[in-house]
């Protein structure tokens, strides 16, 4: 009796030292909650409330980059470009267009965006032109008539010029009286009454109202019908009025109050032109279009459907998938994802970010980031449940949460590093792409450590789930953890063998790039791209004699989509663009342009440098992080992983004719971060188990890590690939490469974790481990380590042992 008199004296005292555990995670639980709940809530009001705003590519309309250039007087700086947006902003206002966007880029760059406008012709005219206006007295006619028509409009002597008026004649012009800093403002008005048409009142300031006196007033004192009567009002070098100052007005008094009406043969839409340009005022420099990029309405409506229901039938495949594997905890993951997708479309309303074509990809491709910290969350669970004595459900959760919590904060900075770099070196729509990643990666993170966790957790307590652990479908470790751990194989017994198959691959994809070379996209070479929809399917052969006969000989001519043409050809002018339309359309009949990008020859070779420039960075950015948070062994191996799937994703694009463009290079830096994530996961494990066993050695070690972590791998991998299937199948065909160029990267991102990152870091820590003795110093301990021999005295059983610093 007195031996059993101790046992019961401690089961009180372990009951109530489990109450205040209980109410702990009672109280964790319910401030879980009440987070997830206040996310939700502000998710749904801002969703309610704020709509997202699209991007060009998906509601249609143009976007022109103006880059401004110094002039002998006046430096492209920053202050002048800021002086011309706001010149720019108020002829962009003129022209009516709805929701215009107009912004500095850098030190001289100016991005304007037109939603709804599909002809970009006219809104390049009328942004890029200097309206420099000056009035001029008119010496008489010129005597050579010739250097008028010739275009040659250079001072003779004292500041005069020569040009045509707008009958042709050659006039001789003195020097500016007044210039449009004199010009307060400008209207297109109407004369029903006097029957004059179409006209622009000018208004001047109080100094230009004394000059235009002043050059009225001598103009006045010669006769009627002689051209020296004449006014010459020019703007950006051509007369676009030249008229003869009025009878009554008197010689050397000229016309007071202010004001004064330019006519001519206006319509309506000259007339308003014409205003606009002289209200807007003159740029302080001139601006050049460096990037034209014009989207069709349809077009962007179609992007829209196919990314929906890409998304849609992504996410319903993984959803399924995550179910099958995990039951209840998977059913309560796919509810999670839902609140993913809400929390992160109200983030990019709450910020203001513009949802791009690439940014949409983004969108979806973040849902295979939310699965892959759930299914990390779960396997650490089902290692929990198997390893414990009769564990409980939530305790097995906790302790996975926990576990997981380290992995899946390492491997999602790595995609953000990725997504910050293209953010801020990546241009246009991948930019957005950088944007809705970056906003994704951190709602799958809400999702899966708040959100799931209340329900998962929750889930678990109850009474019917305690009683049947199987629903929850963590209560076992899973066909294929189990069928790793009946075989055992011992994967890094010759991790060599591994990295020579990876470098066959490397050398046989690699190879497309010197005997194919790459295509790169006009992003990188500069040029113009058109894309068009013809009434009747046009055969890209005939297209391409058809512009050979126009003048167009390099035009590279595709098809593209359903039917859909596409033409490439160095820089075009809006009018040599015109000949390449007429010559679509009469081949293919009623003909629509859909898509319109041109991209000047500085800014290809700028955007070459920049995508490598993040390239490098990429890379440099990930081993700096790794080795940082794990060992400079560890970030190396995983670089060096990196750097193998990079070439072997470029070099399959060489072979098979692929554009490398801005999509490309979005999909590339998406690739290392999403790769990088299987590596960081494998290390992160061989980082604890180095903590548990560390005379264990390190190839068997890291055998282990791979070994518990390939369903992981396994899991997320499938949710990746089938919502990358689903882009690739259902979502526009400018994303088809992007899905193609993921789906290639995940595949081999898994590999090279397993079979290059893991061998490597075995041969990098043996050669490390090798060296180390003969440092330390120690006759027979020298030569044993450079040997590789076994010391005498020890077991031959465990000859491969290497003690882990």
């Amino acid at each position: 009796m007195k031996r059993s008199r101790p046992p019961s004296r401690t089961r009180p005292s372990a009951r109530t030292g489990s109450r205040p555990r209980s109410r702990s995670r009672s109280r964790s639980l319910n401030v879980r909650a009440l987070v997830a709940l206040a996310v939700m809530a502000a998710s749904v009001a801002i969703a309610l409330t704020m709509p997202v705003r699209l991007g060009l590519d998906l509601r249609g309309g143009t976007q022109i980059v103006l880059e401004t250039k110094s002039t002998d007087t006046t430096k492209a700086d920053r202050e002048a470009t800021d002086r011309t947006v706001e010149v720019l902003r108020g002829r962009i206002d003129a022209l009516g267009v709805a929701e215009p966007t107009i912004v500095r880029s850098g030190e001289n760059r100016v991005v304007v965006e037109l939603p709804g406008v599909q002809d970009p012709k006219q809104a390049a005219d009328v942004l890029g032109r200097t309206a420099q206006l000056t009035v001029h007295s008119v010496l008489g006619p010129a005597e050579n008539p010739a250097d008028a028509a010739e275009g040659k409009t250079e001072a003779a002597k004292d500041g005069e010029r020569v040009l045509p008026d707008e009958s042709g004649q050659s006039l001789r012009l003195k020097d500016a009286t007044l210039t449009g800093q004199d010009v307060k403002g400008a209207d297109a008005r109407f004369d029903q009454q006097g029957g004059a048409g179409w006209h622009v009142t000018v208004d001047f300031k109080d100094s230009g109202s004394d000059r235009w006196a002043q050059v009225t007033g001598e103009a006045a004192c010669n006769p009627a019908g002689d051209p020296k009567r004449r006014v010459a009002i020019v703007l950006d070098n051509k007369i676009i009025s030249s008229p003869q100052v009025d009878p009554s007005v008197a010689c050397g008094a000229g016309i007071t109050g202010g004001s004064t009406q330019i006519t001519g043969s206006f319509d309506d839409a000259e007339a308003r032109e014409l205003a606009l340009l002289v209200k807007g005022g003159a740029l302080p420099v001139p601006v050049e279009t460096i990037e034209q990029r014009t989207i069709g309405a349809t077009l962007g409506d179609e992007a829209i459907n196919a990314g929906a229901w890409a998304a849609v039938i992504g996410t319903a495949l993984t959803a399924l998938f995550i179910i099958v594997v995990y039951r209840l905890m998977g059913a309560l993951a796919t509810v999670a994802l839902l609140c993913y997708g809400l929390i992160s479309y109200a983030a990019l309303a709450a910020v203001g970010a513009t949802l791009t074509l690439p940014g949409l990809a983004g969108f979806v491709l973040a849902i295979g980031m939310a699965v892959d910290a759930n299914v990390l969350v779960f396997e650490r669970a089902r290692e929990e449940q198997a390893a414990r004595t009769r564990p409980s459900t939530r305790s097995a959760l906790t302790a996975g949460f926990r576990s997981a919590f380290s992995a899946i904060a390492d491997s999602n900075i790595t995609t953000l590093i990725a997504a910050a770099l293209l953010f801020f070196l990546a241009s246009g729509p991948v930019k957005g792409f950088g944007v809705t990643l970056g906003i994704g990666v951190l709602a799958s993170m809400v999702s899966a450590l708040v959100i799931t966790r209340v329900l998962a957790e929750f889930a678990a307590s109850r009474p019917a789930v305690f009683r049947r652990p199987r629903i929850t479908g963590i209560s076992s470790t899973g066909p294929v953890r189990d069928a790793l751990l009946r075989r055992n194989p011992f994967l890094m017994r010759r991790p060599r063998r591994w990295l020579a198959a990876s470098l066959v691959v490397l050398v046989v994809a690699g190879s497309g790039i010197l005997v194919r070379g790459l295509n790169f996209g006009i992003e990188f070479t500069g040029g113009r791209l058109i894309e068009y929809s013809t009434a009747t399917q046009v055969d890209p052969e005939r297209a391409r004699d058809a512009l050979a006969d126009a003048g167009f000989p390099r035009a590279v001519v595709q098809s593209s989509g359903d039917g859909d043409l596409t033409v490439r050809t160095e820089e075009l002018t809006d009018a040599e663009a015109a000949t390449v339309t007429k010559a679509v359309a009469e081949l293919g009949g009623e003909t629509e342009k859909v898509r319109d990008e041109l991209i000047g020859p500085s800014l290809g070779e700028e955007l070459r440098r920049d995508a490598l420039i993040a390239l490098g960075l990429a890379l440099a950015a990930q081993l700096a992080y790794l080795a940082a948070r794990f060992r400079l062994l560890f970030g190396t191996a995983a670089v060096g992983a990196l750097a193998h799937d990079v070439v072997i994703l470029v070099g399959v694009f060489a072979w098979l004719g692929k554009p490398i463009d801005g999509v490309f290079l979005a999909a590339l830096l998406t690739v290392i971060g999403y790769s990088v994530n299987d590596s960081v996961v494998l290390f992160d494990r061989v980082r604890e188990l180095l903590g548990k066993e560390r005379k264990t050695p390190f190839d068997r070690l890291t055998n282990d890590a791979i070994l518990q972590t390939l369903p992981r791998t396994v899991n997320t991998g499938m949710g990746a690939v089938l919502i990358l299937a689903s882009l690739a199948i259902l979502a526009d065909d400018s994303l088809t490469d992007f899905a193609l160029a993921l789906l290639i990267g995940v595949v081999v991102g898994t590999y090279s974790s397993v079979f290059t990152a893991s061998p490597l870091a075995v041969e990098l820590h043996g050669r490390d481990a090798g060296t180390r003795p003969a440092r330390r110093g120690g006759g027979k301990g020298r030569g044993t380590a450079r040997s590789g021999k076994p010391d005498r005295q020890t077991p031959a059983s465990r000859t491969e042992r290497q003690e882990v610093p």
